[in-house]
């Protein structure tokens, strides 16, 4: 394959499982690019109130999704298409959440927290109430991979969104 001398340059992409030359054609401005360290949050910064380290937060990506439904680049039923099984998990072991839906506004969202950990069930443990986060905390908590994720569902127009990911911890180690 051969690129013409002017106008384009080649970009190399690689992915987990390939290599490959792509032609794309040269932005007539052109920006300097300094490459140099890459501020990170510290360790020792406090972070995000009420985080852990280690946890991961999505409501910059569920923001991003509500704008591109609302400015209609993404369909309602591409975003409001929650399986049978996670609406059932959250009509019945979920908490309510405190705000409306941000796709249909009804007060029928609700917060469903799993846990997945080392032999667990593939499909990872329900969490229905405190004293259950903190009985799999004690017994799974501090293992590699333990994490409890978060999932916002609203039970009458299927909407759902990963809130966050947080490592699970032993309450004995905080």
């Amino acid at each position: 394959m051969t690129f013409p001398a002017e106008g384009w340059r080649r970009v190399v992409f690689l992915g987990p499982a390939m290599s490959a030359v792509w032609p794309t054609p040269l932005s007539r401005w052109r920006i300097p690019l300094t490459l140099g360290p890459v501020p990170f949050l510290q360790p020792d910064a406090p972070g995000r109130e009420g985080s852990q380290p280690g946890s991961i937060d999505y409501r910059l990506a569920r923001r991003q999704l509500l704008r591109r439904l609302r400015a209609g680049e993404v369909s309602r039923g591409d975003v409001c298409d929650a399986q049978r099984e996670l609406i059932r998990v959250a009509n019945n072991h979920s908490r309510k959440a405190t705000v409306p839906c941000p796709v249909c506004g009804e007060q029928a969202l609700r917060l469903v927290s799993y846990v997945f950990a080392p032999r667990l069930p593939a499909g990872g443990r329900v969490v229905e109430n405190r004293a259950d986060l903190k009985r799999l905390a004690a017994r799974y908590g501090g293992k590699p991979n333990a994490r409890t994720y978060t999932v916002e569902v609203c039970i009458e127009c299927g909407w759902n969104h990963l809130l966050d990911i947080v490592p699970l911890v032993d309450p004995a180690q905080r």
